[in-house]
């Protein structure tokens, strides 16, 4: 199966780049990361029945 990377938007492209300059924006996103990341050990580990 070959997937073929979708036609990235210039403009949201430009604003991430200026986006990841803001320490704000790079906070929320790093702490949306470690949460998102966190559920998804936790619900694997639920899920094999452990605990």
């Amino acid at each position: 199966m070959i997937r073929i990377a979708k036609q990235t938007d210039p403009r949201k492209l430009a604003e991430l780049k200026i986006k990841i300059h803001d320490d704000d924006y790079l906070t929320i996103a790093i702490q949306r990361l470690a949460q998102s990341l966190t559920k998804e050990l936790v619900d694997k580990k639920e899920s094999h029945g452990t605990t």
